[in-house]
């Protein structure tokens, strides 16, 4: 689920922004002020940022320089009131992706929304660095012979055995794999009854890859056998 920061100081609009990308499958998060917007976006580090250009104290403009400033990799739509075409050219400048003129219809956003964050993935994918080996599942990444992964364009550290059972994974996706492959496979250890390692390593792993660990997407434990990786 992509998360997507809603910066908006109008509570009608930001209520109708919330409840429109809920519907279309976002999990959406709201700040009414620019402090809060930018405190957001370095914590959360959301998908994309919907940003009205009129906020109180710090205005939409320096949102989007601050973002920008701090290198974050993140698409901004940002949103006006005026005609005025110097702030819409100026908020493209400073690195907004799009803009968009109030009133505006939430169906359009949505599209431009999900475009967005189909052009802005599949752009990340086309920088990281070849390789010939390079496995896809959904939206990870990985590249076995540099021993990296990237997940959401985002590259993640893992620990070496992190490493080989996200591999082993991959490798074998779709697949149920007992807990004692996963122990031979990754451990080269012999089954002895004590499983923990894996649910352990298991547990980290989702942690880094997963948006909810408790809800995940990719890892799935089926009861009574074992752990299979799934696209989803």
């Amino acid at each position: 689920m992509r998360k997507i920061l809603v910066v908006e100081d109008e509570q009608s609009i930001a209520t109708l922004l919330e409840y429109n990308l809920k519907q279309a499958g976002f999990h959406v998060i709201v700040a009414a002020d620019g402090h809060t917007a930018v405190k957001l976006a370095e914590e959360e580090r959301p998908d994309l940022v919907v940003l009205d250009l009129m906020l109180p104290g710090m205005d939409g403009l320096d949102v989007c320089r601050f973002i920008r400033e701090k290198q974050l990799m993140i698409p901004i739509i940002m949103l006006t009131a005026k005609d005025d075409e110097f702030d819409k050219v100026l908020g493209l400048e400073l690195g907004a992706d799009d803009y968009m003129t109030k009133p505006f219809s939430p169906r359009e956003l949505i599209v431009r929304i999900k475009t967005i964050l189909r052009r802005f993935t599949q752009s990340l994918e086309e920088t990281q660095p070849a390789d010939n080996n390079a496995m896809s599942i959904g939206e990870i990444l990985i590249y076995p012979e540099k021993y990296e992964a990237y997940v959401r364009g985002k590259q993640i550290v893992l620990t070496s055995k992190e490493f080989e059972l996200l591999v082993y994974l991959a490798k074998n996706k779709k697949r149920v794999l007992s807990r004692k492959q996963l122990l031979n496979a990754i451990w080269n250890f012999d089954f002895t009854g004590d499983t923990r390692i894996v649910d352990v390593h298991i547990s980290h792993l989702r942690g880094k890859i997963e948006e909810d660990s408790r809800k995940p997407n990719y890892i799935k434990t089926v009861r009574g056998l074992g752990y299979k990786l799934e696209v989803p």
